[in-house]
């Protein structure tokens, strides 16, 4: 669910709520004004304000000009990655769910001339055309509680990673070099890892289930997944000649007309996304305890239209569970949607390396404090509570 204007609008009468979560990083900042400049940046970031850039988050503060939050994002010292680890725990504190799906995917932020840091002419999927923008790669947390963005990491393309005068001007750190989308997944995925985070699968799109080195790790630290793939991605099994690689869409093609199941793999915009469904088992030599399927996905109306995912997961995983992990990959579009629309997600004015990270981790935090109270409301609903829910 979407939060609308006047709903947003309510919760920024909240200030309560976001103060109790401001308390949970208001360790991260050495000195009380860069720590009340946080509190005052997630209120803006909360507040109807139409652009969430420096000089209205600044004259929602109270300010006359922006430099308080340009110091903020640019000059105060304090760890955006320390306080992107107090975003995860306050995620999993309220949202966390042993069955959630940890969910990749790619977001653009689209920006005028060449300064901003990592920006480059690409195909944006956020506005349908090639022009000049950021690309960045976020994990999201989605459980019967709620969804959330986890973790992000900037895109640097290989021009940024070989231009060391570029580089320099945007602040980008010599520890970091050109590295791929899957790299980028992989690297959030083990921070999730070793903070325990609780999850049951992993998925993403084509860019993610294409990368076979992803993949594989994937299996080697064991970790569920469903993942698109190219229908020409070639897969395991056993055919006549013995185990051989083959096609999935020759896999898909093998497929019974009886094993077709007819299922929703979750709420669309408007109705249940309702497909035809199928599995066939591959990979003829396979860790004990551990399945290894082709899922296809065929439209109803249009039966020639089909979609494979490649998964891996516990023994005797049904279909309908596959299904829904497939489904839930949705999530991260409604998270990008509403962080875009509500707390300024992609409204940064920022060219530095430092102050991406800090505006998005920020960002972030506004979030999931609205995923929170979401929730939290709806529990209340269910349970006929007449009072407003705790929000900290």
């Amino acid at each position: 669910m979407i939060v609308g204007r006047e709903e947003l609008a309510e919760v920024a009468r909240w200030s309560e709520g976001i103060e109790g979560v401001h308390q949970c990083i208001a360790g991260r900042f050495q000195r009380p004004e860069p720590r009340r400049r946080a509190l005052e940046y997630l209120k803006g970031l909360l507040s109807p304000v139409e652009r969430k850039n420096g000089w209205q988050l600044a004259e929602q503060a109270g300010g006359a000009t922006p430099y308080g939050v340009q110091r903020l994002l640019s000059g105060y010292v304090w760890d955006a990655e320390m306080v992107r680890d107090d975003l995860k725990q306050y995620v999993v504190e309220h949202l966390g769910d042993s069955d959630a799906v940890l969910v990749v995917d790619e977001t653009g932020f689209i920006k005028k001339g060449e300064k901003p840091v990592g920006v480059q002419r690409q195909y944006s999927g956020t506005a349908g055309w090639t022009g000049n923008c950021q690309t960045s790669v976020f994990l999201a947390y989605a459980s019967a509680k709620g969804r959330a963005l986890l973790d992000r990491e900037l895109y640097l393309p290989q021009v940024w990673a070989d231009d060391w005068e570029r580089r320099r001007e945007a602040g980008v750190p010599e520890s970091v070099g050109f590295q791929t989308k899957g790299k980028l997944a992989r690297l959030m995925l083990e921070r999730a890892l070793e903070s325990e985070v609780p999850f049951g699968w992993f998925t993403g799109d084509e860019v993610y289930g294409n990368d076979r080195k992803l993949r594989l790790w994937l299996e080697q630290v064991g970790v569920p997944h469903v993942m698109a793939i190219k229908r020409s991605e070639k897969l395991w099994a056993l055919t006549e000649k013995g185990p051989r690689q083959v096609r999935e869409d020759r896999l898909a093609s093998q497929v019974d007309p009886a094993d077709w199941t007819r299922c929703s793999a979750g709420d669309g915009a408007k109705d249940p996304r309702v497909y035809d469904w199928a599995a066939v088992d591959i990979r003829p030599l396979r860790e004990p305890g551990k399945g290894y399927w082709l899922m296809v996905r065929r439209s109803i109306a249009n039966p020639g239209e089909l979609a494979y995912y490649v998964c891996y997961g516990p023994a005797g995983t049904g279909l309908e569970e596959l299904v829904r992990v497939a489904g839930t990959r949705w999530a991260i579009e409604e998270c990008f949607e509403e962080a875009k629309g509500q707390v300024g997600l992609d409204q940064h004015e920022v060219r530095r390396w430092n102050g991406w990270y800090r505006h998005i981790t920020l960002a972030m935090l506004a979030h999931a404090y609205l995923a929170v109270i979401r929730n939290q409301a709806v529990a209340a609903e269910e349970k006929g509570a007449t009072t407003a829910p705790v929000r900290n």
